[in-house]
């Protein structure tokens, strides 16, 4: 039996807004800045109707740092939890030195996810707008969308679409799903 399909995205610049300084994008520090995208919930309201799972994967090294605290970075997934319909939360919080499994660009949350759920990675998709995000979903397997915010940084090497928002992800998914489930 084949596994389920999933969508995995990544938080910030994704789902919700990044802090953009200097052409770099950054997690929002506190729940003010911590602002849903427009446009978000519709699109996973589309991926669910398809039957997609939703995974959110997300590295936050700022809790490792002492910029953040796990605390506050929980609250922000549970006001994700109360207005998207997302599946599951999984956060890494290390940092590069650490050399753990589950900081992307390395695979671990995205396999341990698909060990827990049952997901089919290689019908599965990767949202990210990193070369982190891009570089997981494909040691994983999963097909990559990158969206391209034109940050001052290394681009993704081939990611299997670039997109400039998350409603052209929702369009390139759904366009490769069964007609009788696409989002009307």
């Amino acid at each position: 039996m084949v596994g389920k399909r999933a969508v995995f995205l990544d938080r910030d610049g994704v789902i919700n807004r990044s802090l953009v300084r200097n052409g770099k994008p950054f997690a929002p520090r506190n729940l003010d800045d911590f602002e849903v995208l427009p446009g978000v919930a519709s699109t996973l309201m589309a991926f669910k109707r398809a039957g997609l799972f939703l995974v959110v994967v997300t590295n936050q090294p700022d809790v490792s740092t002492g910029k953040q605290t796990p605390e506050l970075v929980e609250a922000m997934h549970q006001i994700l939890r109360e207005t998207l319909p997302i599946d599951e939360i999984r956060a890494c919080f290390h940092v590069n030195e650490d050399g753990c499994d589950c900081r992307k660009p390395k695979p671990g949350m995205l396999l341990a996810a698909a060990r827990m759920h049952g997901i089919d990675l290689a019908g599965s998709y990767v949202i990210g707008d990193r070369a982190s995000d891009v570089a997981a979903g494909k040691a994983a397997g999963c097909f990559t969308i990158f969206i391209d915010y034109q940050y001052t940084e290394t681009p993704p090497q081939m990611p299997d679409a670039t997109i400039f928002s998350l409603a052209e992800a929702r369009d390139i998914i759904l366009s490769g799903m069964e007609p009788n489930i696409q989002d009307k």
